[in-house]
């Protein structure tokens, strides 16, 4: 799991130099029939990806974006009325088979089908029309972390065939970011010692980064066994804040940008609560660091519309190292195995 976190940089570069032709036919093509709607369909962390592109797709283009639930289609077995839509499958593996049904029963009713996934061979890539490819090389370790972030670039490119004014040299930089991110490794290890009898935790974000939220939140559980819980901070408001109390831990991304003042004001009333805090954001936002217990400060600025995939890494490295520090191994949880084939 840490060598696959630390050979992101690279994954994010190859993916996005592999995938730009291809993409940019895609744009021409999606020009000529634009949809009215975008329909994502995934799995586990898939799904967290998916959440991440709904965002990313309603801010930047102003088309309605749709998370898909595939029960709908393989359970009840609904014919669903997809004119002018652009159904998106999203899958490490490419062969979790409810999403591969929605997929294909999507193409039978005349959708637009797109399919993203790592693997080029899988049953993912023979049943969608346009298909664009994580180039993370194998992934070994059960708890997918390149490939997410490889979803999520992406994605970003998906939104830029789609209209967004994604500026692509501004794609390009996102590596580096990554790259910075992962100068944390040592300071975010030595972090996690500290967390070593967790046993609960709620992990806050809003906006683009509310995917990041679920993701770590099921990071915790996949290695560490860690009942964790990924919030919006506006959902979280409405509730669940009630379980909190002196010590309780909180993760939280807090991005410079739109989302900021609602942040601002669930920290404030966090540490009003006395709850054990960790941000995650960067060298610009020190107004998050001063109201957090333990800050992870990432040494680069990051507008917030690239703050996703860099974001993300320190939790995965904090959910590694918490894994160690109970003496577990993250790349062998129990109970899971790499691909999932649910219908």
């Amino acid at each position: 799991m840490l060598d696959e976190i630390r050979r992101q940089p690279e994954v994010l570069a190859r993916t996005l130099g592999s995938e730009l032709r291809r993409i940019e036919k895609f744009r021409a093509l999606i020009n000529r029939r634009k949809p009215r709607l975008v329909v994502l369909v995934a799995r586990g962390t898939s799904d967290n990806a998916a959440q991440f592109g709904r965002y990313l797709i309603e801010i930047t283009t102003g088309i309605p974006v749709s998370l898909a639930a595939p029960s709908v289609t393989t359970v009840y077995s609904a014919r669903l009325n997809y004119k002018e839509a652009l159904i998106v499958a999203l899958s490490q593996s490419g062969e979790s088979m409810d999403t591969n049904q929605v997929l294909e029963q999507a193409r039978k009713a005349g959708a637009v089908t797109v399919g993203i996934t790592n693997e080029s061979r899988s049953s993912l890539a023979r049943i969608a029309e346009h298909v664009f490819l994580v180039r993370a090389g194998r992934e070994k370790s059960v708890a997918a972390t390149k490939t997410y972030t490889g979803q999520l670039m992406v994605l970003y490119l998906l939104a830029y065939a789609l209209g967004a004014k994604i500026r692509i040299a501004d794609l390009e930089g996102i590596a580096d970011f990554a790259s910075s991110a992962l100068t944390l490794e040592s300071e975010v290890a030595a972090m996690a010692e500290r967390y070593r009898f967790m046993h609960h935790a709620v992990v806050v974000g809003r906006g683009l980064n509310y995917a990041n939220s679920l993701e770590f939140a099921l990071k915790l559980k996949e290695t560490s066994y860690v009942i964790a819980e990924g919030f919006s901070s506006a959902d979280f408001l409405h509730g669940p804040i009630a379980m909190l109390e002196p010590g309780f831990p909180a993760f939280l991304f807090t991005p410079s940008g739109p989302v900021w003042p609602s942040m601002q004001e669930m920290m404030i009333r966090l540490r009003g609560l006395k709850a054990e805090t960790v941000v995650i954001t960067d060298r610009r936002n020190l107004t998050a660091a001063n109201l957090a217990s333990r800050v992870i400060p990432i040494p680069a600025r990051i507008p917030e519309l690239y703050s996703p995939i860099p974001y993300i890494i320190p939790a995965q490295l904090f959910a590694a190292a918490l894994a160690l520090e109970k003496n577990l191994n993250p790349d062998r949880p129990r109970a899971l195995s790499k691909i999932t084939r649910n219908v």
